[in-house]
């Protein structure tokens, strides 16, 4: 039997968040961003129950089969001053994996800057974009309910998984959904008053801080070394092969140990 679809009315009577829910579409980031474009206020969120052109970072495609996972996108607008605009995405793994632990007991870590690991496999991923000027969306795409068959290989050749594949054979998307939500409405207002509040929280989930890393940037350029800590500005601190702290804002992690 599928999994059930989303179902519409308990997603409308969330705070804060305006849902819609459709059955499929193109990129949930794309359509968030158009909203954005057009002026709409924060809090829209747009959750499909499939994608034909889903994507993660570095224009990569993310595999979205119908009703087997959750793919929304959700806006915001910070009042934040934009060079902090970077904790967006890890405070929404936080949420993501503060959900996943506390509806089915399962842990998860983070792998920085925006994956969330199950048992050290891929299970969501995270994609933050800048919209417009004072808007920002985020992108979430959580493994629920796939086979070993339907996951192939990660772009990074990291292993995937999903809730299923964990041992959750009872998960209810809706719910997850809706947990998730409210877990990033309040991870999102605390770091908005206070935005030292997300730093510890994520450091705890991190499951990069400690481990030796190969570090690809954007520019191509590759490093090595070992990950120290993710700073107050949300980047990853490196100790590289000279024995120099490095402060990566953006760049592909894999982890070598």
């Amino acid at each position: 039997m599928p999994p059930p679809v989303l179902d519409r009315r308990r997603l409308r009577d969330l705070a804060f968040w305006r849902v819609e829910v459709k059955a499929e579409t193109a990129s949930t980031n794309t359509d968030v961003i158009e909203q954005a474009k057009s002026g709409a206020d924060e809090g829209v969120v747009v959750i499909a129950e499939s994608q034909s052109a889903g994507r993660g970072r570095l224009g990569r495609t993310w595999i979205s089969q119908p009703s087997a996972g959750i793919w929304l996108t959700a806006l915001l607008r910070p009042k934040v001053e934009s060079a902090r605009w970077g904790w967006i995405p890890l405070l929404a793994g936080v949420a993501l994996a503060d959900t996943v632990n506390d509806l089915h007991g399962v842990k998860a870590d983070l792998k920085w800057p925006n994956d969330l690991l199950i048992d050290g496999r891929k299970c969501a991923g995270i994609l933050a974009e800048v919209a417009s000027p004072g808007a920002v969306v985020v992108g979430v795409g959580l493994n629920v309910w796939q086979r070993s068959a339907d996951l192939p290989m990660t772009a990074t050749g990291l292993p995937a998984t999903s809730l299923r594949l964990a041992g959750v054979l009872d998960a209810d998307r809706t719910a997850l959904t809706i947990g998730f939500l409210q877990r990033l409405r309040e991870r999102y207002e605390s770091w908005q008053q206070a935005p030292e509040s997300i730093v510890d929280p994520y450091r705890q989930r991190c499951a990069t801080i400690g481990r030796d890393v190969r570090i690809m940037l954007p520019d191509n350029r590759q490093i090595l070394g070992e990950a120290i800590t993710v700073d107050d500005d949300g980047r990853l601190v490196l100790r590289d092969e000279q024995e120099q702290l490095c402060p990566i804002a953006a760049g592909d992690v894999t982890h070598v140990r």
